[in-house]
């Protein structure tokens, strides 16, 4: 024989068991939310806190990046090529402050186009040295053509990098971004 149902009143433990049970169910809804929330808020920042300062060189038509190196704020970065009239070296120098190459040294071995020709230089081994107290310019990006003759070296805190083989001599955009640790994952 069936037994009948039971009807669950305020105080059997029927009524107690399922009262327990949608509190149990609520609670464990809200501990799982509550983790889920944490674990988003403490990626995120992991991923801002961990955020690395990278120079980047990117083609100017496409956008592909050729190059990405880390840098710091202090970090020197620098041109070094072949003047396409003179046929003597020219050193471009730069400080990375925050997003912003500082130009703050110039060296060359002969006057020629584009170099400064009415500044006080000082003059080391033979070699115009240009570096005045306050910065040259500031940019927030440089575009170079990297040439085949002119050679274009990228210098980054004493890391040489060929920027004509690099680039294939494709015009570059070299600037300075923040990326964190989700941006760099592949």
């Amino acid at each position: 024989m069936l037994e009948p149902k039971r009807q669950a009143t305020p105080g059997s433990s029927v009524a107690h068991n399922r009262l327990t049970a949608s509190a149990d169910g609520a609670a464990g809804r809200r501990w799982l939310l509550l983790v889920l929330v944490a674990t988003a808020l403490g990626a995120g920042l992991v991923g801002t806190l961990s955020a690395e300062r990278v120079l980047v060189v990117e083609d100017t038509a496409t956008g592909e990046q050729y190059l990405t190196e880390p840098v710091d704020n202090g970090s020197t970065v620098a041109l070094e090529y072949t003047h396409s009239v003179e046929k003597t070296r020219v050193y471009d120098g730069y400080r990375v402050d925050g997003e912003t190459l500082v130009n703050t040294r110039m060296e060359f071995e002969s006057y020629g186009w584009g170099l400064p020709a009415r500044v006080n230089v000082t003059t080391v081994n033979g070699t115009f040295v240009y570096a005045p107290e306050e910065p040259i310019t500031e940019l927030d990006s440089l575009s170079v053509s990297p040439g085949r003759i002119a050679g274009h070296t990228l210098i980054v805190d004493g890391d040489r990098h060929d920027l004509v083989t690099a680039t294939d001599a494709r015009d570059v955009r070299i600037h300075i971004e923040h990326r964190s640790l989700i941006d760099r994952i592949p």
